[in-house]
């Protein structure tokens, strides 16, 4: 379970979290959405402990990611919108370098690795340095390394980017499945399909304040047939 509660974060004069309240229980895909500059990076930036809020408590699974960060990034795996990977490395070093980070035995690391590059088609560049990976390849990378330690939370932010269609589907079967094992994904994104489709509930931030969360249902108010962009242009426009 993921709890943010009265989050706010400021960089200079420029609230980029008001006050954030939220609870994204366990066995949940959960869509964060905005528009550009709304505040999601900085939210997940605090919910995975690189950005520490200037008021209010994140926790994870009950842990506080300010006051025990170990514990609580021990809990999830995290996938960001921009990679700053070890790049000398080969695709199967780095792979192997995340599995001793999270203590991950031989057997499980092995399925792990052998499972995730052939499902992303990984397999024949595993052992190419990842400075020679394109975007896409370095995000596959980022990915099966993130879920290497099985973690009880998945965050990722703008995971869609750059994938192309089929590991676009792949990646949203995977997300799918940790959710039906009664973990918990949070995942940021502009494809408003892509979030309409996959997630149990959704939240619309906006100008650093969560402006509507809830199943699409409970956001259309019984407007039945609404789409999920119709909604989001709504709500934007009315805070606007």
């Amino acid at each position: 379970m993921i709890h943010f509660e009265h989050v706010s974060k400021s960089f200079g004069e420029k609230k980029a979290v008001d006050d954030l309240t939220l609870t994204i229980e366990d066995g949940k895909v959960f869509g964060f959405i905005g528009p550009n500059g709304a505040g999601k990076t900085t939210t997940i930036k605090m919910l995975t402990g690189i950005l520490e809020p200037d008021s209010g408590v994140v926790t994870l699974n009950g842990v506080d990611i300010t006051r025990d960060p170990i514990q609580a990034k021990r809990m999830f795996g995290y996938v960001p919108d921009t990679f700053d990977m070890y790049e000398r490395l080969t695709g199967m070093e780095y792979l192997r370098f995340m599995g001793d980070i999270y203590g991950v035995d031989a057997r499980k690391r092995k399925e792990h690795i052998d499972r995730y590059l052939e499902l992303f088609s990984l397999t024949d560049a595993a052992g190419q340095q990842i400075r020679s990976y394109s975007h896409g390849m370095k995000q596959k990378l980022a990915i099966t390394g993130a879920l290497m330690h099985e973690p009880s939370i998945w965050i990722l932010d703008e995971p869609m980017v750059g994938l192309d269609p089929q590991s676009v589907f792949m990646l949203k079967e995977e997300m799918r499945k940790h959710a039906e094992s009664g973990r918990t994904v949070f995942f940021s994104t502009h494809v408003l399909d892509v979030a309409e489709r996959l997630c149990d509930e959704i939240g619309i931030i906006n100008k650093g304040k969560l402006i509507a969360n809830g199943t699409l249902d409970e956001l259309r108010h019984g407007e039945t047939g609404s789409t999920l962009e119709e909604l989001f242009l709504e709500l934007v426009e009315k805070e606007a």
